[in-house]
């Protein structure tokens, strides 16, 4: 895995280890509530960087990287969101993939009958965001292979969470006045893709290689790269 170091509370570094191939990350006990509000916009933008077709890894059979023990499943609910991770039964950590650390923060949501019903006229074969597999949208809109709804990104809280994480950042500072429209024009990108306008059409790309949630985390990222 790849190491990350990141601020934390009280000047505290704080390592995050990420796999690229398995798109997920590896938390010792509770570093996901260390970070701070800049680190944490900071781990946001490496998994953007990151996004790739995901494949998920014989996680049932992993071991913690720390005691060498077998991690064990384990199903979390964040307001009305299910999301899992792997969990070290000694209590030294965690390993999560990018989708369900973006569940387990609100980022992700299920796309409504309408939003599916317009992506089908534009694509017939979508990545899932969770596994990689194939969704066929002719016959579904869940994953065979592992049941997962088809989700996207929520720009919109992702505009909220964004936003809300630069203010606390720079308490000292004065917040961009170009960040909300920087962010809309984020959240106008994914959502108007779903009516097959031209512009459209690098997300739809992406959302064919990397799934719907990985299509969000690009155009989110470039949005950040542009307001820096």
């Amino acid at each position: 895995m790849e190491a990350h170091t990141l601020d934390g509370h009280l000047g505290r570094p704080v390592a995050v280890d990420l796999c690229q191939p398995c798109q997920s990350l590896w938390f010792d006990a509770r570093e996901n509530l260390q970070l701070t509000p800049g680190a944490t916009l900071s781990l946001f933008r490496v998994i953007g960087e990151h996004v790739a077709k995901p494949s998920l890894p014989e996680a049932d059979t992993a071991k913690c990287p720390r005691c060498k023990a077998r991690l064990r499943r384990t199903q979390d609910m964040q307001r009305a969101t299910r999301f899992e991770y792997f969990r070290c039964p000694n209590h030294h950590g965690r390993l999560t993939t990018f989708f369900d650390f973006l569940k387990e923060k609100d980022f992700v949501r299920p796309l409504t009958a309408r939003q599916v019903a317009e992506l089908r006229k534009n694509i017939q074969m979508v990545h899932c965001s969770n596994c990689g597999g194939p969704i066929d949208l002719a016959k579904t809109s869940d994953c065979s292979h592992c049941g997962s709804p088809l989700s996207m990104l929520d720009m919109a809280q992702a505009e909220t969470l964004v936003a809300q994480l630069r203010e606390a950042d720079r308490s000292d500072r004065p917040v961009d006045p170009a960040l909300p429209l920087a962010l809309a024009r984020a959240r106008l990108q994914a959502e108007s893709a779903f009516t097959g306008a031209p512009k459209n059409t690098e997300w739809l790309e992406e959302g064919l290689s990397f799934g719907l949630v990985g299509a969000g985390l690009s155009a989110l990222v470039r949005m950040l790269k542009g307001d820096d």
